[in-house]
């Protein structure tokens, strides 16, 4: 005969004090889940402007429900979400983005085009009073800014310094796009209405940079987005925030145009080498992710060595002499004089002008470089030959002169 024994095998350790705890705690858990559906059953208030990202749950004859949480729905007027020959754009189950407009008998009245399902006046005076975001178009360029359309019946304006936290070179680039929008001002019942982007840019921009300062060290290796092209550089957008490329730190050699070498949308890599967050400043560089020509260039052509360079710039002190990519070197005004007096370098040659030159001084900490003309060397010798003849000319004894010159100093008569 053959027994099968079972055994009993409960928690290791476990005491019925373990149990009761065991058993309290599931009751705080189960309190804790209840308390959390009670709090969740609340209505939820809303205030004026004040978004929601939901679903569809019903559409009516009439009207559109939408939810709104706690076994709650809001409603939209159907009209808003017809297209131009009549047919519903939406279906139930669809996300969907509205604005809270009012509430009547506890019902909730929502809007996603703005302006819509309520007066005009009262709604833009709402919407400027709650700082809610309104989409809008760019219609055209007018003095001092930009005519926006928020609707068939208002329009508002937006001045340049409030379309963009940078300055604008190309207004035409936002004409026609449509942007969100506050309403910084509104006044003599809508007849003035001033927008801006600035505060939703700005806000945006804050939270990347609260966001990149903790990822972002200097002299990392970053890539970002050409935005605008100035004189001075190029603004580069690094994921949300600005960094400055100058135009000292596009390259090796001498960059008289930026816009030669970038254009806005072209991808950039560069080191941060200065990172100011107090002043929300970034400078960057992309010659150092670049070889230094210098080196190079030193190691190949040692003080006294003659070749081949072209006239990059004139100035009141001498002329920068390019002799290869990113090498440049001084010639002095003292240099071009050849005996005569002149107050610039473009007095005696011409920016782009070919010329030889011989490595005078190669200063290595400070990487510049002092140059001669090739041929200044000889011209130097033969005036020092001149210079010493008429010396030595000139330290000679006094002639005799002629003999009445004598009879005359002697003072007899010849």
């Amino acid at each position: 005969m053959c027994f099968i024994i079972f055994y009993a095998i409960g928690a290791p350790n476990e005491t019925p004090v373990g149990r009761k705890n065991k058993e309290d705690n599931m009751t705080e858990e189960k309190s804790f889940s209840e308390m959390l559906d009670e709090t969740s059953l609340k209505p939820r208030r809303f205030s004026a402007g004040e978004r929601i990202d939901t679903i569809i749950v019903n559409i009516t004859a009439e009207w559109i429900f939408i939810d709104l949480g706690a076994k709650s729905e809001g409603y939209i007027d159907k009209k808003e979400l017809l297209d131009d020959n009549g047919d519903l754009t939406v279906k139930e189950g669809d996300p969907i983005t509205a604005y809270f407009l009012s509430s009547r008998h506890g019902e909730k009245l929502f809007t996603t085009k703005l302006l819509t399902g309520k007066s005009v006046d009262d709604f833009m005076f709402k919407a400027y009073q709650s700082q809610m975001p309104l989409e809008a178009t760019v219609e055209k360029e007018i003095k001092g800014g930009f005519s926006v359309k928020i609707n068939q019946n208002v329009s508002g304006f937006c001045p340049y310094s409030q379309m963009d936290t940078r300055k604008i070179d190309d207004a035409a680039a936002y004409v026609g796009k449509k942007f969100e929008f506050v309403v910084a001002e509104y006044s003599e019942k809508g007849r003035n209405i001033i927008l801006s982007r600035r505060p939703l840019l700005e806000k945006i921009e804050q939270e990347k940079k609260a966001a990149l300062k903790n990822s972002l060290q200097q002299g990392m290796t970053v890539s970002g987005v050409v935005t605008s092209v100035q004189k001075f550089g190029a603004f580069i957008d690094l994921g949300g925030i600005q960094g400055l490329l100058p135009v000292s730190e596009m390259g090796w050699g001498r960059v008289e145009d930026p816009k030669v070498l970038y254009s806005p949308g072209d991808k950039v890599e560069a080191v941060i080498i200065n990172l100011d967050w107090e002043a929300n400043r970034i400078t960057l560089s992309a010659k150092a992710t670049l070889p230094n020509p210098w080196d190079e260039f030193v190691r190949k052509y040692p003080e006294g060595s003659v070749l081949k360079g072209k006239v990059s710039n004139l100035t009141n002190f001498g002329a920068f002499i390019k002799m290869e990519d990113g090498v440049e070197g001084l010639l002095h005004i003292s240099k071009l004089a050849r005996g005569k007096k002149i107050k610039h370098a473009g007095d005696v040659m011409k920016a782009g002008e070919d010329i030889e030159v011989k490595i005078e001084k190669i200063d290595r900490e400070n990487k510049k470089i002092s140059l001669d003309l090739a041929g200044n060397d000889k011209e130097a010798s033969v005036a020092t030959d001149e210079d010493d003849f008429r010396g030595y000319i000139g330290k000679s004894p006094k002639a005799m002169g002629t003999l009445g010159d004598v009879l005359k100093k002697s003072g007899k008569k010849p």
